[in-house]
């Protein structure tokens, strides 16, 4: 994946790795899971070379972005 491409909200994996690039081992797979879905959009949205918007994001992407965020780490450990 090239983080430095645009990419939106259907690009779990890229989210997944964007976030997991910023927090790093700061959250776990528990913490992962009970991030609230506000706090969750607003980091999306704050990613590098991320170009969806709020009004585009809906539960089913941010459950999407969760699980493969918990993939990710689990990849790292």
């Amino acid at each position: 994946m090239d983080l430095n491409l645009p990419f939106g909200w259907a690009d779990y994996e890229d989210i997944a790795m964007g976030l997991y690039e910023k927090f790093g081992d700061d959250f776990n797979e528990g913490k992962i899971y009970r991030i609230r879905f506000t706090d969750l959009l607003d980091w999306v949205l704050e990613l590098p070379n991320f170009e969806g918007t709020r009004e585009e994001c809906n539960e089913g992407h941010l459950e999407q972005i969760q699980a493969n965020w918990v993939h990710e780490w689990r990849d790292n450990q």
